[in-house]
């Protein structure tokens, strides 16, 4: 079986190669390696024999066509996208670009080619914000509230439409909030963990009671593979830990993380630094994974309290990967996104 990961430089992207290198499959990483594709992510399996990597971009029909004609997959998973909200809200052309069209250039290729399964990793910010009750589930109308979401959304309707137009095998993913290793310090988990390390101030948005469906990326990966192994053509399967926190909570349980397994480094809750809200910030994600759980038998492992441990020792134990995201491309984006934040308190 050939898997082309597109995307699969990025965070979650190289986690899912790395879980999939333990079955019998070949992959090709096409991926960009724009600001969070990060080949240093992949560095322990660059040599295996199963694993290729081809520098492209989704956008480039002409790149990405000839890598369909050599490597001929029979499964194409399309992680590459912007992800950022943040990022979106600043400037969402790069966004429309690579989630949409991108994505569209994916398709016409894998109905080209007649490829065996489509995977859209996609996300719940699609279905919009809830109220204090309920969950989303795959029935939700569509109601992104932010050009990131928006681009997602518009990705997923045009993914569905080649499954019912062209009969081409699709499935579509959409999971709550990953953490884990690999993952880009411009999101809340890795930026609250390198903050406290520099004792610095950590930003929160608003007055951090924005509640989110936490779930480790391990777990997300599995959920993926399921759904490749399993999935019904043209379903969406909602993924999610039901694991719902408070930025405010997840913020202050990480302090408390870091502070002990860092005691000669002064640590604590007097870093929250509370700050003018995300312009449209949804309040509340929430999860409904019955139907993945009922109909592919797969269900989260990795408990927040414990991925959460072992993410804060993730980066804790690998400093050269901190080093080498935190440059001078990331300081301009986090003066550019924190600096003219009014401080709340």
């Amino acid at each position: 079986m050939r898997y082309l990961v597109a995307g699969g430089a990025g965070f979650i992207g190289s986690n899912f190669i790395r879980c999939l290198l333990d079955s019998d499959v070949e992959i090709l990483n096409f991926d960009k390696l724009t600001y969070a594709g990060n080949l240093l992510n992949l560095a322990d399996i660059e040599k295996n024999k199963n694993y290729t990597f081809v520098k492209g971009d989704i956008c480039d029909r002409k790149t990405l066509k000839k890598v369909f004609n050599k490597f001929k997959p029979d499964v194409v998973v399309n992680f590459a996208a912007e992800s950022h909200v943040d990022r979106s809200i600043l400037d969402a052309d790069e966004f429309i670009k690579t989630n949409i069209a991108g994505t569209h250039n994916l398709l016409k290729l894998s109905l080209e080619y007649g490829i065996d399964k489509f995977v859209q990793v996609s996300t719940d910010e699609v279905y919009g914000s809830l109220g204090k009750k309920g969950f989303f589930t795959e029935d939700t109308p569509l109601n992104p509230r932010n050009p990131y979401s928006a681009s997602k959304a518009s990705a997923d309707v045009l993914v569905k439409s080649y499954s019912v137009t062209h009969g081409l095998p699709v499935v579509i993913g959409r999971c709550g909030n990953n953490y884990g290793p690999y993952q880009f310090p411009e999101k809340l988990i890795p930026l609250t963990i390198l903050h406290c390390m520099k004792e610095g101030k950590i930003p929160v948005y608003g007055d951090g009671l924005n509640i989110r469906d936490w779930i480790h990326v391990l777990d997300h990966c599995r959920a993926l593979d399921a759904i490749i192994q399993k999935g019904k053509t043209g379903e969406v399967y909602n993924i999610g830990a039901k694991q719902e926190m408070k930025n405010i909570d997840v913020v202050k349980s990480i302090i408390s993380e870091v502070a002990k397994k860092v005691p000669e480094k002064k640590i604590s809750e007097r870093q929250i630094c509370f700050v003018e809200d995300r312009k449209g910030h949804d309040r509340r994600y929430a999860t409904d994974p019955s139907k993945i759980i009922k109909t592919l038998k797969w269900k989260p492992k990795i408990s927040f309290k414990e991925g959460l441990c072992e993410t804060v020792d993730w980066y804790l134990e690998n400093p050269s990967w901190v080093k080498s995201v935190f440059n001078k491309s990331y300081m301009r984006y986090y003066k550019a996104n924190y600096s003219k934040r009014k401080v709340i308190a």
